[in-house]
């Protein structure tokens, strides 16, 4: 079967991928999209998230979070037009969800409170894996 000529979002498995593992990349990179829009704008916008910030002791990176996360989601949005941007973007977020995981042990939360950044943690590392797997491809 032949490639499309063009693709605005791309839910093709275009990635030689025989065990499934490209629609579960797939749907990982848009529940991150969502999920990392959505909390980067309540980062920057709510103030449960400014009160959230205050008790870690981080009011002062609260808008740089914020923004970081967005730009991270608009990153993995923009991967389906520039791919290599999935690599970078996938890489930050990992990276900013392994401190936010830090933060709260070190703030005394349980593994149940934390259990939404581990989640987002996991979810863009195996983004970022398989994307540097395949990249090229």
């Amino acid at each position: 079967m032949g490639r499309p000529c063009c693709r605005i979002v791309s839910l093709e498995w275009t990635i030689s991928d025989r065990n499934g593992m490209g629609a579960i990349y797939e749907v990982l990179k848009i529940v991150s999209i969502a999920a990392f829009l959505f909390y980067g704008v309540r980062v920057l916008f709510a103030n449960a998230m400014a009160e959230e910030f205050k008790r870690y002791g981080l009011s002062q990176f609260r808008k740089l979070t914020g923004v970081l996360e967005v730009l991270g989601a608009l990153g993995l949005l923009a991967g389906y037009v520039v791919p290599g941007l999935v690599i970078a973007a996938s890489g930050g977020l990992t990276l900013l969800m392994a401190l936010g995981v830090g933060v709260r042990f070190r703030s005394g939360d349980s593994v149940g409170e934390a259990l939404q950044a581990l989640a987002m943690f996991a979810v863009n590392l195996f983004i970022f894996v398989y994307a540097l797997r395949f990249a090229g491809h």
